[in-house]
């Protein structure tokens, strides 16, 4: 008899008999595996692999589905700390679309992003916007590129708050000092 779930296309794997003394490593964490009887080619439509595996000796969960859930997770749309998928999500990301801690595809999002177009703390790409910027075309605090603007823009053509004049120079924006006027003679 299965164990009843809160999705009826899931179901909990056959049930294992797991060992009674856990590795060290193991002691005292919670874990999930659910699949779904449901495929599309060779892979289920859900994997969720959280935690250890006593019974496979598995240190971390590895999910591989159309919807990845895990400690390691591949598939079309994948969450977990370490996903790789399509869209992926996680605290180490990989995929056309990357969201995380370290944010690595087409369009990447996160702490450190690399990618075509990158945004993050720090951002590398061929559009990069981020506090610091590297690419193509960068966008933020510190930003280094062919196009590059910010509050330290370095580049073949950049516009930055910190710009230094060359020397000999003078500030012509708007905004600047004021000069003095010459003190007219009186006459008396």
């Amino acid at each position: 008899m299965e164990p009843a779930t809160a999705c009826p296309w899931v179901r909990l794997d056959s049930p294992r008999k797991l060992p009674t003394r856990y590795p060290k490593r193991m002691k005292k964490r919670w874990s999930i595996r659910k699949r779904s009887k449901h495929r599309l080619g060779s892979l289920p439509l859900v994997d969720i692999a959280i935690g250890p595996d006593p019974a496979t000796d598995e240190e971390y969960g590895r999910a591989r589905g159309i919807i990845a859930v895990g400690d390691h997770a591949d598939g079309i749309l994948a969450l977990g700390g370490r996903a790789r998928g399509v869209a992926a999500l996680g605290g180490n990301a990989s995929g056309g679309i990357a969201v995380g801690g370290a944010a690595r595809g087409i369009f990447a999002l996160g702490g450190f992003a690399a990618g075509v177009f990158a945004v993050g703390g720090l951002a590398v790409g061929l559009a990069a916007l981020g506090g610091v910027a590297a690419g193509a075309v960068a966008l933020g605090g510190a930003s280094f590129g062919y196009l590059a603007a910010g509050g330290s823009a370095h580049g073949r053509h950049a516009l930055s708050a910190a710009r230094q004049l060359p020397a000999g120079e003078e500030d012509t924006r708007s905004g600047g000092p004021e000069p003095t006027p010459e003190p007219t003679p009186r006459s008396g």
